[in-house]
């Protein structure tokens, strides 16, 4: 039997199981990842993090004295990127003293990500450069088949733009498919409605997990899709998820921000089953 310390923590009710693995020894499987963030069997997440020095994985080929988030789905598959994600991780390192100072640096599959810990218990994280095709492309939930523009935030995502009365009652538990010679390998697909030109709803399934109550990624997929359909000069957006409300920023060079909660709700001891 295997015994390992974990903390969990969630950001807008987007909740993780996190372990450190500073030497990259434990080696998680997708079977651990899967029993981990089992809501019955094991301690329930949405995603699993793994801190490790960045030295220690071998797909990083940057400067390696800094902390890389192993990000996987709850369903045991490898992601790129989370955005509700890296800032509890953030506060997670901050608090175990893994980190220090109000800047952190980390690395990801979708490459270098800086955390800003603000003074009003928010967290900021950058997100790099998101890419909005124009070109829309569908997703079928069920019976019903939806246009949608994909846009890549160092994962895939679909946003489909819906009415009120749609998103209410849409029925995410149901089959979903995408068009697989746009995303051969999955996307993470959000429902939105416009408020204004600056403010949509949304509801998200995210690749691996189902619907979830939040997706930092698809809240900024969210935004630059807005930003793009409706010709908005604005820097800040607003997307109300059903686990809260994220802000999203863009910078003159196109750099996405998101900043929102993130925090730890319980430390302990699990013992995992035998491989």
């Amino acid at each position: 039997m295997r015994t390992w310390s974990f903390a969990k923590g969630h950001g807008t009710l987007n909740d993780f199981v996190l372990i450190k693995d500073r030497s990259g020894m434990l080696n998680p499987s997708a079977d651990d990842v899967r029993f981990l963030c089992d809501r019955r069997a094991g301690i329930g997440g949405d995603g699993f993090l793994r801190a490790v020095k960045a030295e220690n994985m071998p797909e990083w080929t940057g400067p390696g004295n800094m902390w890389f988030m192993d990000y996987r789905n709850s369903d045991g598959s490898v992601a790129e990127m989370c955005g509700n994600g890296i800032r509890v991780f953030a506060r997670w390192l901050a608090e175990e003293d893994l980190a220090t100072g109000d800047v952190i640096q980390i690395a990801t599959r979708a490459g270098l990500r800086q955390v800003t810990m603000r003074r009003d218990g928010r967290i900021t994280a950058a997100m790099g450069v998101p890419q909005w095709d124009p070109a829309q492309t569908w997703v079928r939930l069920g019976s019903r088949e939806y246009a949608g523009h994909p846009v890549d935030v160092g994962n895939d995502h679909c946003v489909v733009n819906v009415s009120e009365d749609e998103l209410a009652h849409l029925d995410l538990t149901g089959s979903l498919e995408l068009d697989r010679v746009r995303f051969p390998q999955g996307a993470n697909v959000e429902f939105v409605v416009d408020l204004d030109q600056t403010h949509v709803r949304m509801r998200v399934l995210e690749r691996g997990v189902g619907e979830t109550m939040s997706c930092g990624t698809g809240v900024v997929a969210a935004s630059l899709d807005l930003k793009q359909r409706t010709g908005s000069d604005a820097t800040i957006y607003t997307v109300d998820v059903p686990g809260g409300t994220l802000k999203v920023g863009f910078d003159p060079t196109g750099e996405a921000s998101l900043t929102g909660p993130a925090v730890i709700v319980a430390r302990g001891e699990v013992t995992l089953p035998d491989a």
